[in-house]
């Protein structure tokens, strides 16, 4: 039984927690007593630790008697934390979703004998660990896809609610979309070139860009066309995009009746109400889809997930798709089946069919089910 640490007791986090409880020592930390509590009255077993993941000095001494730390705070606290967490010499699983370049610190991790997995949830993650797989069995010309998190019920205008920070939601709908087409990188805005898409058990959905390869534009230069497109209900993107072009994401603050006002912050405190997920039941739908050639032969293939709120346990679909991965990265890590030191994305554990296996079917006893056609 290893002593775990997990840092954010959000809706993703707290779910690690509990589900690491069953085999380990766990301890949740977090700022935010209402959330700790919350979790607790989950799972008896988990110790609780109030924590301000910015005073860097305390995280390191908090995280010292650990045998790994788990991270799952808001992107923008990201990057710090994790290089916060690397220079105390902590093996570290990270599923913060920072703007920023993680390999960045793969240089640092190296140094001070560390392994960080990086990106390890639902979309970026099980996406990457899927490419890294299939990218050692066969020759891959074109990596798809697409993602969503969705509330069962469909809600006007904007048929959304969020399973994690509206700031993290609204992140991916301001920063630009890259992708890669014909060998070139390719820069668009977010939510551009919208389309329709069709999903046993949803129907229809719209997919725009979003900036999700993140790190697989570094290690995957070789592929020639690679994309990942976010889901929602129709329209969605059609409401979101008015609200960006007429000013509402905007981070410069702006007078109003005297008052300095940022309309990022304004905005931000309005969809937190409207897009407050609480205990509905909602589902993650994604498919990946691979074309290329094995053994000179063309060939496809898709791996679909469509997963729904666990109405018994009372925990999110992107609660259990995105952290039972960083909770199963978390048992293989500790299991010894990955010994790199550095920083690594999924697609490089991915490589390691060990690995790979032990993922899949770690989720697969969670009833986190991947359709392979």
């Amino acid at each position: 039984m290893s002593k775990i640490i997990v840092l954010g007791a959000g809706m993703v986090g707290s779910a690690m927690a509990i589900d690491l409880a069953s085999q380990h020592n766990v301890t949740l930390a977090d700022i935010d007593q209402k959330r700790l509590k919350k979790a607790a009255e989950k799972e008896k077993s988990l110790k609780l630790c109030s924590l301000d993941v910015t005073d860097s000095k305390v995280l390191k001494s908090t995280i010292l008697p650990f045998d790994l730390v788990l991270c799952a705070v808001p992107g923008f606290l990201g990057f710090n934390t994790l290089k916060s967490i690397i220079e105390a010499g902590k093996n570290v699983i990270d599923i913060s979703f920072f703007p920023e370049d993680s390999l960045q610190l793969s240089a640092l991790a190296k140094k001070n004998n560390v392994c960080a997995i990086v990106d390890i949830g639902v979309a970026p993650g099980m996406d990457n660990l899927i490419l890294g797989r299939h990218n050692e069995e066969m020759e891959i010309d074109s990596f798809e896809c697409y993602v969503g998190g969705l509330p069962k019920v469909k809600k006007w205008p904007f048929s959304y609610k969020a399973p994690f920070s509206p700031i993290d939601v609204i992140e991916e709908y301001t920063r630009p979309a890259r992708y890669v087409e014909n060998g070139n990188l390719v820069i668009k805005e977010a939510l551009s070139n919208v389309e329709l898409m069709e999903f046993e058990g949803v129907g229809t959905l719209e997919a725009f860009n979003s900036d999700g390869l993140r790190s697989l534009i570094q290690t995957m230069p070789h592929i020639p066309n690679m994309i990942e497109k976010t889901l929602r209900y129709p329209g969605h993107s059609e409401y979101i995009r008015v609200l960006k072009e007429s000013g509402f994401f905007s981070e410069k603050a702006i007078n109003v009746n005297g008052k300095e006002v940022v309309p990022l912050e304004f905005t931000s405190k309005i969809l937190f109400s409207e897009w407050y997920l609480g205990d509905e039941e909602e589902l993650t739908v994604m498919r990946v889809r691979l074309k290329g050639k094995k053994e000179g032969k063309a060939a496809v293939v898709i791996y679909d997930l469509h997963d729904v709120y666990d109405v018994k346990t009372g925990i999110s679909s992107m609660s259990r798709t995105t952290g039972y991965t960083a909770t199963a990265a978390a048992n293989m890590f500790l299991k010894g089946l990955w010994k790199g030191k550095g920083v690594f994305p999924p697609e490089l554990i991915g490589k390691e069919k060990a690995c790979f296996d032990f993922i899949l079917n770690y989720l697969r006893e969670r009833k986190v089910i991947y359709k392979v056609h």
